[in-house]
């Protein structure tokens, strides 16, 4: 369940900026019958950061009850408070949920031994498997390999989300830990070298418009299928790319709506819609890939 394609799946709105649960199922539906491995709901993507606490409670249930258990759910559990984390976390202790994901604590900047004692006591307060979440691009801090290693040793804390597309890292990590540790990218464009080196899958932004590809190029890795593999990364490169041609998530629902797969493209400020200029590129591609 840890392994393989998983999306990070972005959060729906409706036109005024209220979470949209239709949009939401119709998603869901489409990673069901795409064959995507499970799907992170109020991660980076989702837009976490700009919905309420009770928000991302009841989008997470709202997805649990859309899934009914045909795909699995890892929740986006990350605050830079770690009594927060602990709080949403003991919120969905029995609520059917796989895991959680929980990045670094943003703006805080904390210490490696901060670091250590955070997600120390994240995993101490519950049962449930928890995913480190390593963005240095976004949070301002960096969870190193030796901290990395400290934590694997700690039962529930199962894996790490590693996107900082420094794939020095791939090996550096794997070498430290033990072999049942899960290493997932959290960069599409190096999610091939990512698991060439021995990464296990990839949470990933494009698989919320090109989810067949990303399971099928997922299965194909870890099944020593590099040829198969590398021809669906190849074809998938341009999009990997532009999907960031502005902040995450802003090309990605414009994408999504684009391809009717939602029905608007509206985020929370400070978060802006697509530029016009950015539009005709995107729309080039999804034309070139026979996405439209």
């Amino acid at each position: 369940m840890f392994t393989g394609s998983i999306v990070a799946l972005i959060t729906p709105m409706d036109i005024k900026g209220n979470i949209c649960k239709n949009s939401l199922k119709k998603l869901i539906n489409y990673h069901i019958d795409s064959g995507t491995k499970a799907i992170v709901i109020m991660g980076t993507t989702g837009e976490s950061s700009t919905c309420t606490y009770n928000e991302r409670i009841s989008t997470i249930m709202y997805a649990l009850d859309f899934a009914k258990k045909k795909i699995p759910i890892i929740a986006g559990t990350g605050f830079n408070s770690t009594s927060k984390s602990i709080s949403i976390i003991s919120n969905l202790e029995n609520s059917g949920i796989i895991g959680c994901l929980n990045v670094t604590p943003y703006y805080n900047r904390p210490t490696q031994e901060g670091l250590y004692q955070h997600f120390k006591e994240i995993a101490n307060s519950t049962k449930l498997p928890q995913i480190l979440y390593n963005v240095p691009s976004r949070t301002g801090c960096d969870l190193l390999p030796k901290t990395i290693y400290k934590l694997s040793k700690i039962n529930n804390i199962i894996g790490i989300k590693e996107a900082t597309g420094d794939l020095s890292r791939v090996n550096k990590i794997r070498n430290l830990i033990n072999k049942n540790f899960f290493l997932i990218s959290g960069d599409d464009k190096t999610s091939f070298e990512f698991m060439l080196l021995g990464g296990d899958g990839v949470i990933s932004v494009t698989a919320n418009i090109a989810a067949v590809e990303m399971k099928k190029f997922c299965f194909y890795m870890k099944n020593n299928k590099i040829i198969k593999a590398k021809k669906i990364n190849q074809h998938l490169n341009i999009l990997h790319n532009q999907l960031f041609i502005e902040s995450n998530p802003i090309p990605i629902k414009w994408v999504a709506k684009r391809l009717g797969l939602i029905i608007s493209d509206k985020m929370r400020l400070p978060m802006t819609p697509l530029k016009k200029c950015n539009q005709k590129i995107l729309e080039i591609t999804l034309k070139k890939l026979k996405l439209i």
